[in-house]
């Protein structure tokens, strides 16, 4: 989000508007929105949670997949060398975050085979 603020923080309405942000400065000036890229504004409802460590682990794990997916969607959609510095830093701490939940997820499998059950 830091990436889209500087993009926009200094935008006039005029600049806003021939970039396609029209209605988001009609609605909410400068600030940032919380949406997809479809305009979707985003919900808690989001969230998944099972309660179960290991299928929330998975959810985790897809939650980073897709950011990393985004993120790197959006450099393929960009030419701005700074942009796009940031967004492959971002792109891969997403990759690191999964890599961490998935050692999770082996941790937490082993210690269940560890358990025994009467």
């Amino acid at each position: 989000m830091v990436s889209i603020y500087k993009l926009t923080k200094d935008a006039t309405p005029e600049q806003m508007k021939a970039a396609g942000l029209g209605a988001h400065y009609a609605n909410h000036d400068n600030a940032l929105f919380y949406h997809n890229a479809g305009g979707v504004p985003w919900t808690a409802s989001y969230i998944a949670a099972k309660g179960d460590p290991i299928a929330d682990l998975y959810e985790d794990i897809a939650a980073e997949e897709k950011a990393r997916a985004t993120y790197q969607w959006i450099i393929n959609l960009s030419d701005d060398p700074d942009l796009n510095d940031g967004l492959k830093y971002l792109r891969e701490r997403e990759v690191i975050h999964s890599q961490r939940f998935r050692e999770a997820v082996e941790i937490l499998k082993d210690e269940r085979d560890k358990q025994i059950y009467f």
